[in-house]
């Protein structure tokens, strides 16, 4: 089946231009208008009945739009689709879960395509890029969207957000504050921060303004998003810093090497190692042995700021001109004590 993006591409214009020729909201000249219907035409591109009514009728669904990255629907990730479908219904409305399987420009076109048939009112990204293209042309197209994420660029657009900065400098200071002087830090996988991932990036300059902030000797490193990452990460961390005794982690699924790793090493966790989780959900957490002390992820928050934001969207009323931050909560847990002693 055609999309607008091939429409576009046919007719060689950009995709925005294919989308004023069928909603007739702004003028275009004549011959660029028979060129789109033409494509159209060529390609069988074809608006289903719900689309030509679009203007009056809503389908009362907002697309949640998974990331498409290693991490794609880990347990603190679910926990935040399983919150937003909630506030979804409270407000009449329904969620339709669309996973990010192509790159982020097939993306944007498939869900700008969704829009315009009537399918879905606006969309929810769920984590976005520093850069990301969806966001820019979701932007040109007037599609009502909200990132959970923040972009590079936030004035003008609708995000919500962990407050990352906030959550690693509380960590550190509560691991301070128990008294240890070696932290390290277990950030996501390194291609996380090449392609953009904002957490990453984020979380890896909070941390050294973390450990100068509370006179700690702070060792950062990347760790995929599996058990071998977790394993790896406390390698390097031993390595670069052998009288570390507390870790902060920021890669849930990573954690269970992490803590695997520490056994066969002969570490115990919390006498030997400290080990404090960030930005994962308690539900993870209290998979672990023994049961991770964390930040955790105010999922309900999150899910509720985004949804409500994007229905305001979709209502014509204005989004929050900055961006929402959402500070973590303490969970306790048996993962975190003071050093030992000598």
């Amino acid at each position: 089946m055609a999309t607008m993006q091939d429409v576009a591409r046919h007719a060689g214009v950009s995709l925005s231009t294919v989308s004023y020729v069928i909603n007739k909201t702004r003028p275009i000249s004549d011959a660029t208008r028979a060129r789109v219907e033409a494509a159209m035409a060529e390609l069988g591109y074809r608006r289903n009945a719900a689309a030509r009514s679009l203007a009056s009728k809503r389908s009362r669904t907002i697309a949640l739009v998974l990331p498409s990255t290693e991490n794609a629907l880990g347990g603190t990730l679910s926990e935040i689709v399983t919150q937003a479908a909630r506030v979804a219904r409270a407000h009449d409305n329904h969620v339709a879960v669309w996973p990010g399987l192509g790159s982020e420009e097939q993306d944007a076109a498939e869900i700008h395509d969704l829009v315009l048939e009537g399918a879905v009112d606006g969309v929810v990204f769920l984590e976005v890029s520093l850069d990301d293209a969806r966001v820019a042309m979701l932007e040109k197209v007037d599609v009502p969207f909200v990132t959970l994420g923040r972009p590079a660029r936030t004035e003008g657009r609708a995000c919500v957000d962990i407050d990352f900065e906030a959550a690693v400098d509380e960590a550190v200071a509560l691991l301070a504050a128990q008294g240890h002087r070696e932290i390290g830090f277990v950030n996501h996988s390194e291609a996380s921060r090449t392609r953009g991932y904002g957490p990453s990036v984020r979380a890896e300059a909070a941390f050294a303004d973390a450990a100068l902030r509370h006179g700690v000797s702070g060792t950062h490193t990347w760790a995929d998003e599996d058990a071998a990452g977790g394993r790896g990460a406390l390698d390097a961390l031993l390595g670069a810093a052998p009288a570390l005794t507390a870790v902060v982690l920021m890669n849930e699924t990573a954690g269970f090497g992490l803590l695997a790793q520490a056994r066969r090493r002969g570490l115990d966790v919390p006498a030997d190692l400290s080990v404090l989780a960030i930005a994962t959900s308690r539900g993870v957490g209290a998979l672990a042995e023994p049961q991770l002390t964390s930040l955790e992820v105010p999922a309900e928050r999150l899910a509720r700021h985004a949804v409500e934001t994007l229905l305001d969207l979709v209502e014509g009323r204005e989004a929050p001109s900055e961006p929402i931050l959402v500070p973590c909560a303490l969970a306790p847990g048996d993962s975190v004590a003071p050093p030992r002693a000598g």
